[in-house]
């Protein structure tokens, strides 16, 4: 690899940590008041900046200046090993997230995507299974029995909707033929009957329900978020922690919902694509209005950026109004619905999808 090329890809790890910090910063302490606020016919942030833009900014600031409190009964290494493994397991995960087809500038193919792996949707998942220890970690570090109970609801929780939710993409990869997300992508730019896009939500419906409600378990968000369920065990694995280690668990919540609905958008509706139009076309469109070619492939990222972010802002609007709507599970009915409700229709969606491609129906 030559320096132009480790430069584009140090470029991208830039671009794609600034999109991890700035989405969870301005998803946590922005667009979550603003959505509850909404809901509860309040204001929200109103008052740092215009329209309280600069409120996340506010807040990332006061937690670097509270009080780091550290108890004496805590396991010290493993007390401050646990934020980071959290932190960076999610923000690792981001590395295989492709935002925008490949295309060519001065003969390089360059997409927005840090590493193009043929695993990559098995990358996440690995990646994803890790991030529970950091979990477990800081319920059992802080030697507390709120703590100690939400990293054990969080272990139990996190590692059953990972069954469900492993077996729930099995179909998409049959159909699509691939482990790569780019191939998924680019696998669903055909249409159906002329008209409708062949998107995994279209030829795995249940596939895509199960998954969904996997990525609000493994998230930790409500109706799910037993492991931090306040009215039981006031703040559950990170109650011992203050300052930037509970903001970096804090941080890395709000990192896995961006990657889960990125990673939704990948597999089921399409990525970077507008239906029915190739970026072949838009670049050709670009060209017909006078813009030259390097000027019409940097336009044609621009648009497929704007159009994955826009699809990825919806499921993150649909989780933030998911937590204001909907009541939290009891635990029994949490592990039940996982393993008596969501585990066999996975199977049996795979049955069927089977069936379908041996019929060739």
């Amino acid at each position: 690899m030559d320096w132009i090329g480790l430069g584009i890809i140090l470029a991208k790890i830039i671009f794609f940590l600034l999109v991890g910090f700035t989405t969870a910063g301005y998803i946590m302490n922005y667009a979550e008041r603003r959505v509850s606020a909404f809901m509860q016919d309040r204001r929200g942030p109103n008052r740092v900046g215009p329209w309280g833009l600069l409120q996340p900014v506010a807040d990332i600031i006061k937690l670097f200046f509270k009080e780091d409190v550290v108890t004496d009964r805590s396991s010290k290494v493993i007390y401050f090993l646990a934020p980071m493994i959290i932190a960076f397991t999610a923000l690792s995960a981001l590395a295989v997230i492709p935002l925008t087809d490949v295309l060519t500038f001065f003969g390089r193919a360059i997409s927005v995507q840090i590493a193009n792996l043929n695993v990559g949707i098995l990358y996440i998942f690995a990646i994803a299974s890790l991030g529970t220890y950091g979990v477990v970690l800081g319920g059992w570090a802080g030697n507390s029995k709120y703590s100690f109970l939400g990293g054990l609801r969080s272990s139990a929780q996190m590692i059953s909707y990972e069954v469900s939710m492993g077996l729930s993409i099995i179909g998409v990869l049959m159909v699509f033929e691939s482990l790569r997300l780019n191939d998924i992508v680019l696998g669903q730019s055909p249409l159906l009957w002329g008209f409708l896009p062949r998107w995994g939500v279209v030829v795995q419906p249940l596939a895509f329900i199960i998954f969904l409600t996997a990525a609000f378990a493994e998230t930790n968000r409500l109706p799910f978020d037993l492991a931090e369920a306040d009215a039981e065990l006031v703040a559950g694995f990170h109650t011992e922690f203050s300052s930037m280690k509970f903001g970096l668990f804090f941080m890395a919540e709000y990192i896995n919902m961006f990657i889960s609905s990125a990673v939704i958008v990948a597999l089921f509706f399409g990525g970077w694509q507008i239906p029915g139009i190739s970026t072949a076309q838009i670049i050709s469109f670009f060209i017909s209005l006078g813009a030259s070619e390097l000027l019409s492939s940097l336009l044609t990222i621009f648009l497929q950026l704007g159009v994955t972010f826009a699809k990825i802002a919806s499921f993150m609007f649909l989780f933030l109004w998911v937590r204001w709507t909907i009541p939290r599970f009891r635990y029994d009915q949490l592990m039940s619905l996982g393993w008596k409700g969501l585990l066999p229709l996975a199977i049996l969606n795979i049955l069927i999808t089977g069936l379908v491609m041996v019929l060739n129906i």
